[in-house]
């Protein structure tokens, strides 16, 4: 009988420590489910920012030709080309011959 008793102890360390790995076991497994879905999560995000970001690059370059189109036909559209004929035409005014211009001295 007294036998019994020390191969009883044992039995319940080893089965402790059993109960101790395994729970350690699952525990790593457990961490490296959260952490893979973690990474998986980030580069599902990462990716999806990724794309957000080159449609707005995009977008961007789309305005900026826009607007190097608008300047030069604002451009065209000023020019003295363009401004001297529908001046003659709608507000009948036309550049003066040199006899007709009189300069004046400026006080000082």
């Amino acid at each position: 009988m007294p036998t019994s008793a020390p191969r009883t102890a044992r039995r319940a360390r080893a089965s402790r420590s059993r109960v101790g790995a395994r729970s350690l076991i699952a525990l790593v497994l457990l961490g490296f489910v959260l952490l893979a879905t973690g990474v998986i999560a980030r580069r599902t995000y990462g990716i999806s920012q990724a794309r957000q970001l080159r449609n707005l690059e995009r977008q961007r370059d789309a305005l900026d030709a826009s607007r190097v189109r608008l300047v030069a036909e604002i451009r065209d559209a000023s020019s003295r080309a363009r401004l001297i004929p529908l001046a003659q035409q709608r507000l009948h005014m036309y550049v003066p011959a040199d006899s007709q211009v009189i300069i004046l001295k400026r006080d000082k």
